[in-house]
């Protein structure tokens, strides 16, 4: 079994033999864990640098960690966003988790014009992206990655199509997610095998409208369909990472 993650406060690689302190809510995680002096842990900072170390004291409030290896791992490529469109309260947090488990880059959140959940305010709008960018920080760990992907502000339609035209003008490669469509998902794929970005973009239970779709169209973005079943929206974006990686070099092919 691969050892456990935990988060680090660390901008650079500390060098072996340095001793790493972690604080708060992470030094009380690892103490619940039952994790004993001698233990060997992972630190990631949650920006691509991570340390294999040792634990030397373990405490509730502050852990000391001994550094045994650090690296910089590198981002697979290409670099992929979800335009999540908002799901309903009870499968937001299930979306992130599963999108991070399988090596999102960015998550958007986006307000459809068929979303049933709206985030009415800039308070409410706060808490909810905060919850998303907890579900993906707990699943970054659980996936042991180096990289916690971040949850951007809630975007409006408008916003979410001039991020289509910028990717696509820069090369990028962007898939709206449609059950009606014909177009097959290895045809995009292929097209994003070269690309440095690849969007996905995932309605909400009710649909992409016609009229967001056309736009997305408009702006540049393909629509494909993902496989022969319909998915949730929940559970999409991460199917469609998942079909990427063996068709990119994400999965280090």
């Amino acid at each position: 079994m691969s050892l456990p993650v935990f988060l680090g406060d660390f901008d650079q690689l500390p060098g072996i033999g340095e001793i790493v302190v972690v604080r708060g809510a992470e030094a009380k995680h690892i103490g619940v864990r039952r994790l004993r002096e001698g233990s060997e842990i992972y630190l990631a900072n949650g920006a691509d640098l991570v340390v294999r170390g040792a634990l030397m004291h373990v405490d509730p409030r502050e852990v000391h960690v001994r550094v045994i290896e650090a690296e910089r791992r590198e981002r697979p490529t290409p670099h992929v966003t979800v335009v999540q469109a908002l799901p309903k309260s009870d499968r937001a947090e299930l979306a992130v988790d599963l999108m991070t488990e399988s090596g999102v880059d960015c998550v958007i959140p986006w307000a459809a014009t068929n979303c049933v959940a709206r985030w009415n305010g800039a308070a409410k709008a706060d808490k909810a992206r905060d919850k998303w960018q907890s579900a993906a920080r707990e699943a970054a760990k659980q996936a042991r990655r180096a990289w916690i992907p971040p949850v951007e502000p809630l975007h409006s339609t408008s916003e979410v199509l001039d991020l289509v035209r910028e990717v696509v003008a820069d090369g990028g490669a962007v898939a709206v997610l449609h059950e009606e469509e014909t177009a097959s998902f290895a045809q995009f794929a292929e097209r994003a095998r070269g690309a440095g970005h690849v969007v996905f973009v995932v309605g909400p239970e009710g649909g992409v409208s016609p009229e967001e779709l056309a736009a997305f169209r408009a702006a540049g973005a393909d629509s494909v369909v993902l496989g022969p079943t319909v998915l949730r929206s929940a559970l999409a974006g991460a199917a469609a990472i998942n079909a990427l990686g063996p068709l990119t070099e994400r999965w280090g092919h």
